[in-house]
């Protein structure tokens, strides 16, 4: 069983960075693929980027790329989204993934076994 625990989130102006981080424990997460996903109120879940660990396979939805980057630690089990240049319909509560599917199917949330619990990020104007 595999944990994820979210961190990083809050409150920022548009034009700031913050740095959300995923920390995993159980087991190691070498060979999965890791996710964040978002959710604003009102509104579908949907995917942000993606990675597949040990890699350099990397994936962004195209509103984000160029601000956002993906990355892993190996040494701390952990994930991290680096957001710069955060707009205001960046607002949402972020959410990693971790699973073991196939990188066809990264941007999928129905790919991933394991969710955290999900971290708010608010952008203001």
């Amino acid at each position: 069983q595999v944990q994820l625990v979210e961190s990083g989130g809050g409150l920022v102006q548009a034009g700031g960075s913050l740095r959300l981080s995923c920390a995993a424990s159980g087991r190691s997460l070498s060979n999965n693929l890791m996710a964040w996903f978002r959710q604003a109120p009102g509104e579908e879940r949907e995917f942000v980027a993606a990675i597949r660990w040990n890699t350099a396979w990397a994936d962004y939805t195209d509103s984000v790329k160029g601000r956002f980057t993906i990355s892993t630690d190996n040494a701390k089990n952990t994930a991290y989204l680096q957001m710069n240049s955060l707009k205001p319909e960046d607002t949402a509560v972020y959410y990693c993934a971790a699973g073991l599917g196939s990188w066809l199917y990264r941007n999928r949330a129905q790919g991933y076994d394991y969710w955290g619990q999900g971290t708010q990020v608010t952008v203001s104007s």
